[in-house]
């Protein structure tokens, strides 16, 4: 399972008590959460990421959001299941992939950052994710999962395209708006435009709806708390045959929840 942009503490709460019951309910194997908006909407810090690893998921994600906790800079190279976008320049610190060993064999999982319309731009994502499946490929590694953090929707296809027959499975976030689109490919990868977000449902993109309309009203400046209410989580199943890697069943998760305790999280 893949599950969306996890935003603020309504959703990383959400996530944190969900996991093990969809884990059990679903049969999961293995669980990516992108968790870039999880702390307040903005970055992720160590001490959520921590609770994220413990309550299920076995990678977290991040995106362009992915430096805005300054803490989480030195915590990269302590954990290797945070991953920061591959295509970043050498030096950066963390990881754009890895690979863990599972009861099933082992599974990989590489994070690129688009570029079109999005900051700061970095390196060619096609570029960088097509040496990187292949290096993983050559080690031998036959599912591997590959996140396109971007905004716009033809270079989440394009790159679900450009992969198709090498990953089991390319999916998006970014939007927070979760799309339509699951399909297997030809070649027998499982895509999905973008896994949508784990968050406040009566929100503008899990942002308070009144703040965020007043600023394209006004144009003036303001801050967007994180919104209240009803959380939904958003995000992908996919089946994987382990000797081919191929995607043999995908399926959108929309599940709405009962709403959550106030939030005691600032706005940003």
């Amino acid at each position: 399972m893949f599950l969306g942009d996890v935003v603020g503490e309504p959703g990383r709460k959400a996530v944190i008590e969900q996991l093990p019951l969809l884990k059990q309910s679903e049969g999961l194997d293995f669980i990516i959460v992108n968790g870039e908006n999880a702390a307040g909407g903005r970055g992720i810090t160590p001490r959520i990421a921590i609770d994220l690893l413990r309550a299920g998921a076995a990678v977290i994600s991040t995106g362009d959001h992915v430096w805005d906790q300054a803490e989480i800079v030195d915590y990269f190279p302590t954990e290797p299941r945070l991953l920061r976008p591959l295509n970043y320049p050498p030096g950066t610190p963390g990881n754009g992939s890895v690979v863990l060993q599972t009861a099933k064999g082992k599974v990989g999982v590489v994070l690129v950052q688009g570029r079109s319309f999005m900051q700061p731009p970095l390196e060619n994502p096609f570029i960088a994710a097509e040496a990187e499946v292949a290096r993983l490929a050559s080690d031998g590694v036959k599912v591997i999962v590959l996140e396109i953090h971007a905004e716009t929707t033809s270079e989440k296809i394009a790159m679900g395209r450009m992969l198709d027959g090498r990953v089991s499975l390319v999916v998006g976030t970014h939007t927070h708006v979760q799309t339509a689109d699951d399909t297997i490919f030809p070649g027998g990868t499982g895509y999905l435009t973008d896994a949508g977000m784990c968050g406040p449902e009566e929100s503008v993109l899990g942002r308070s709806i009144e703040s965020v309309v007043w600023r394209h009203k006004s144009g003036m400046p303001t801050r967007f708390p994180v919104a209240k209410g009803p959380v939904r989580l958003c995000g992908v199943i996919v089946d994987v045959d382990l000797a081919s890697g191929r995607c043999v069943a995908i399926r959108r998760l929309s599940l709405p929840l009962p709403e959550a305790a106030p939030s005691a999280e600032p706005g940003v």
